[in-house]
């Protein structure tokens, strides 16, 4: 990790604050286990969902509210192969997980989930364990908060939420490998919910609208290497970015798997070089 980023997860940790915790949002500490033998919290309770890739623009759940925040102790990495939404079998995409990391911070989106809502696990077991390959934890999730008293963003009390995250050994893994390969892996691999590429700039385009102020090595010089390929090859990266939606806050989602997005189309141009 560059010292850029060491200074500034060192200097978000030193900056939280205590703050009330609104009543009914603490997680019940039950679970059950789904069909692939990950554990899942259950209760009457609503709780936290923690994303950091492809659900932090488009979760594709209905949810009661999402909030920008962080989980530390990881970084996250394009280590985990995907064939059943950005790649397919003869050509593995590349999506996000964390690796431990204990100076690392990962920013990204919470989404509370309302204690009767029935479907919104299921579907992620399926989107995320059995189709993704990826398992469920439980992390210390901190929103990052606007100050009522100088509009400046602060760092919230901490609460239990859910992750799904991918580790070495599950079937889909495809683990480190120089940047430069990755991009390019990025850069050529589609699935049925669209390009490799519109999963790393949709991710991009995220942080930069929503955490402006976050640095991540990893992903930002995998956005630089992708464009720096896509002009050498002259490949029109807009048209690799599929079809755009709208969403809300307060989301009402059918369980598919086909993630759009509500960033803006204006941030990419064809480049002809």
């Amino acid at each position: 990790m560059c010292d850029s980023v060491k200074a500034q997860n060192a200097s978000v940790m030193e900056n939280r604050v205590d703050l009330m915790k609104k009543p009914g949002e603490d997680l019940m500490k039950a679970t059950s286990t789904d069909q692939n033998g990950n554990e899942q919290k259950v209760g009457k309770d609503p709780l936290w969902i923690f994303g950091y890739g492809s659900l932090c623009w488009n979760p594709g759940f209905e949810y009661l509210q999402a909030v920008n925040g962080y989980v530390d102790g990881f970084s996250r990495r394009f280590y985990q192969g995907n064939i059943t939404h950005r790649g397919s079998e003869s050509q593995p995409g590349r999506v996000a997980t964390l690796v431990e990391d204990k100076e690392g911070i990962t920013w990204g989106k919470a989404f509370l989930v309302a204690a009767d809502n029935e479907a919104a696990l299921p579907y992620l077991s399926t989107r995320e364990c059995q189709l993704g390959g990826y398992k469920v934890v439980t992390v210390d999730f901190y929103p990052r908060l606007l100050s009522p008293s100088n509009n400046n963003y602060i760092t919230g009390e901490k609460t239990e939420a859910l992750m799904y995250i991918a580790v070495p050994g599950n079937k889909h893994w495809l683990g480190t490998a120089p940047l430069l390969n990755i991009a390019d892996q990025i850069l050529i691999c589609r699935g049925p919910s669209g390009t490799n590429v519109e999963y790393l700039l949709r991710l991009v385009d995220f942080m930069r609208d929503e955490i402006p102020e976050a640095l991540d090595d990893h992903l930002f010089s995998l956005e630089r290497l992708v464009k720096k390929l896509a002009a050498e090859k002259k490949i029109c990266l807009k048209s690799m970015m599929g079809v755009q939606k709208e969403t809300s806050e307060v989301q009402t989602s059918t369980a598919s798997f086909q993630f759009a997005s509500r960033i803006p189309e204006k941030k990419l141009r064809c480049v002809n070089m």
